[in-house]
C-alpha cells in the first residue's frame, strides 16, 4: 500500500480544476534534467489521455539522452519560442510548476507564469517552496518530482489511466534522480511505485540503458580528460572537478555531455564531497553540482556559497561574472568554512 501524504483536500481542488479546464501549461526548470523531464510528461501523457489541451514548455533544451521519451517532440522551448509560449500561457486555464519551487528557478518564463490568470499548482520537492501559486504541494522528503505525480494521480484514483508510456517518464524522472536509485532511495516506498509501474509494461532495463548507456565517444575521452585534471583534497574529504568552455568546445561538447560527472569522485574511498564547475557556453557564469554522501549536508554550502540550493546529498547554485579560478577559490573557501562538518561526517 501507498501512503497518502498528499493533502487529500488539494488533490480534490486538483481534480476539479482539471473538470473544468480545457487549456493547461506545465512548465519546469531551466536546464531541465531527468526529473523535470520525465514529471511533466508523466503528467502530460494523463492529462492529454482525459483529452485536455496540454503543453509542456521549459525554459530551454533537455539533454539528448532524455529525448528518446514519448511526447518529448512537443515540449516548446521558451528560448526558442518566446512570444508562442507567452500565448499558451496567457490563455492556459491552469499551470502546473513541476520540479522547481521558486519562480527564479524559471528564467525569463517567470514573469509571464506570474502574471498568467490561471489557476496554478507548484509540485516539488526541493526546499523552502515559493507562494506563487494556489496550491502548494510540496514534500522535500520525497526523492522526486516524479514520485509526487505519481502519488497524486494515485490519491486522484487514476492509477488505471496512467499508460506505459506515463509510466516510462515517471520511472525515468524518480530513476535519474536517485543516480539509479544509489542515493536518497532507501524508502520501501519507492519500489513498491517501481513495481506498480513494471505492471504497466516498462522494461526498466531498457530504460536505464537508453539514459545511461548512449553516450557519444567524445564524451567517454571528455570523462577521462576531466578525470585527469581533478583535484583533491584529501584533508576535507573532498575533490573537484572542472571543464572551461575551451575544454568543452575541444571535445565536441552537447548538452548533457557532463551529466554524472560530479559522482565520479565519490567512488574514491572516504571522500563525502564533490563539486564539479563547469563554465557556462551562452553566459557569463559557473554552473556549480555539489554532491555528497552520508550525512554532510551539501545544500547548505551551496546555499551559503553558491547562490543555490537542493537536497542533502544533491545540490547545485551558480556563479555569475566568476572566472573559473574565481570559482575554484570560492569552493575551496567553501571547503575551509566547512572543514570540520567534512572530517566528522559520517559515509
Amino acid at each position: 500500500m501507498l501512503t497518502k501524504i498528499i493533502d487529500q483536500a488539494k488533490v480534490e481542488t486538483f481534480v476539479h480544476w482539471m473538470e473544468e479546464a480545457e487549456e493547461v501549461v506545465i512548465v519546469s526548470h531551466i536546464s531541465p534534467d531527468g526529473d523535470a523531464v520525465g514529471s511533466s510528461l508523466g503528467l502530460w501523457h494523463y492529462l492529454t489521455g482525459c483529452g485536455k489541451s496540454v503543453h509542456v514548455i521549459t525554459p530551454n533544451a533537455f539533454p539528448d539522452f532524455l529525448k528518446w521519451m514519448e511526447g518529448s517532440k512537443e515540449v516548446l522551448f521558451y528560448d526558442k519560442y518566446h512570444d508562442f509560449a507567452n500565448q499558451l500561457i496567457r490563455r492556459a486555464d491552469v499551470i502546473c510548476c513541476l520540479d522547481f519551487n521558486v519562480p527564479s528557478r524559471i528564467g525569463e518564463m517567470a514573469e509571464a507564469v506570474i502574471q498568467s490568470k490561471a489557476k496554478k499548482i507548484l509540485i516539488d520537492h526541493h526546499l523552502d517552496p515559493g507562494s506563487f501559486t494556489d496550491v502548494v504541494i510540496s514534500h522535500p522528503h520525497i526523492a522526486s518530482t516524479s514520485e509526487l505525480v505519481f502519488r497524486l494521480l494515485c490519491q486522484m484514483g487514476a492509477f488505471s489511466d496512467i499508460t506505459k508510456t506515463g509510466a516510462e517518464c515517471i520511472y525515468t524522472g524518480m530513476m535519474t534522480d536517485t543516480g539509479g536509485f544509489a542515493f536518497n532511495s532507501n524508502s520501501p516506498e519507492i519500489y513498491f511505485i517501481i513495481s506498480e509501474l513494471l505492471t504497466k509494461g516498462i522494461d526498466k532495463d531498457a530504460i536505464y540503458r537508453k539514459v545511461f548507456n548512449t553516450y557519444s565517444e567524445s564524451r567517454l575521452r571528455l570523462m577521462g580528460y576531466v578525470l585527469t585534471t581533478m583535484k583533491s583534497y584529501p584533508a576535507a574529504r573532498a575533490a573537484l572537478l572542472t571543464l572551461t568552455k575551451e575544454e568543452q568546445a575541444r571535445f565536441d561538447y552537447i548538452k548533457g555531455d557532463s551529466e554524472g560527472f560530479v559522482n565520479l569522485p565519490l567512488q574514491i574511498r572516504h571522500t563525502v564531497l564533490s563539486g564539479f564547475l563547469r563554465e557556462d557556453t551562452e553566459r557569463k557564469l559557473i554552473r556549480v553540482s555539489l554532491r555528497s554522501v552520508g550525512s554532510f549536508p551539501c545544500n547548505l554550502m551551496a546555499a551559503e556559497f553558491f547562490n543555490g540550493g537542493g537536497h542533502r546529498n544533491a545540490s547545485g547554485g551558480e556563479l555569475v561574472g566568476y572566472t573559473m579560478e574565481q570559482a575554484i577559490a570560492r569552493f575551496e573557501e567553501a571547503l575551509a568554512a566547512y572543514q570540520a562538518v567534512l572530517e566528522t561526517a559520517k559515509e
